[in-house]
């Protein structure tokens, strides 16, 4: 009779153990899930900034960054890409490249840049000096959950103006790349400012946070990877226009709010 209690009791907590792996299996993503990279810039006080971008990798949950085998590279539109930054403002981006990859979440992502980096300013080329660890590859954090035969689009900002570094009086700038990784279903603010002349750069500022960008040559300006909330938006143009500041700007997450178009007066 003891016998028969056991074994039923034993039965008893391999179905329980086997209702539970089946619950936790249920809540794991299965399937295949198309990631997609993209990169745009924020303002900087240079004419041109050219960036050599060599790879980009992706990093699942639960795999280890330092096990190099375990890295995902993203299947690139051509080798060695090379990229003004800024050229990326208003609508633009440059599709860096995607990969299918097992359903879930990641957790990095690993930009590699090779040497070929500099800046133009007045017409004159001036190297970027790029320190080893940033060639071997500058991870970024990220928490994305992937869902199973769904695109997901992400965009690394790269903020040009706060990646180069004058270093002192040696006449060197090296480059220390910030970059904010922006997942889709983020909020945004988008937007036209006239007359193309005024060359704004515009802000969007929430407390202690402040994202920017410049207008392109059709005036069309575009936040993006904002939070929700209420906005004071900030258009600082060229000399003869005067600064405009429209507040609140309330945005929504999964949304772009398109405020009128703005035309600008002179002091």
């Amino acid at each position: 009779m003891k016998n028969l209690l056991k074994n039923a009791t034993f039965g008893i907590m391999l179905l329980v153990l086997a209702a539970s792996c089946d619950s936790e299996n249920s809540n794991t993503p299965q399937g295949k899930t198309q990631v997609n990279i993209y990169m745009v810039d924020a303002p900087a006080d240079y004419d041109e900034v050219w960036v050599e971008v060599l790879a980009v990798k992706l990093l699942l949950k639960g795999e280890k960054e330092e096990n190099d085998a375990a890295w995902i590279n993203i299947n690139q539109q051509s080798e060695n890409q090379k990229i003004n930054l800024l050229s990326l403002v208003g609508n633009n981006d440059v599709f860096l490249g995607g990969v299918e990859v097992p359903s879930g979440e990641i957790s990095q992502i690993r930009l590699v840049l090779g040497s070929d980096n500099y800046i133009i300013q007045n017409g004159k080329k001036i190297e970027l000096k790029t320190p080893s660890a940033q060639q071997s590859g500058l991870k970024l954090k990220i928490s994305q959950k992937l869902q199973p035969g769904v695109d997901h689009d992400l965009v690394l900002d790269f903020d040009a103006g706060k990646s180069i570094v004058k270093a002192g009086n040696s006449g060197q700038y090296i480059l220390k790349p910030v970059i904010r990784v922006i997942a889709e279903g983020s909020a945004g603010i988008q937007g036209i400012v006239l007359p193309l002349n005024a060359d704004p750069i515009i802000l969007g500022i929430v407390g202690q946070d402040t994202v920017s960008t410049f207008t392109d040559e059709n005036g069309y300006f575009k936040l993006r990877g904002l939070k929700a909330g209420n906005y004071i938006v900030v258009i600082n143009p060229k000399v003869p226009y005067e600064q405009l500041v429209i507040s609140p700007v309330q945005t929504t997450m999964g949304e772009t709010k398109t405020i009128s178009t703005v035309n600008l007066s002179t002091k």
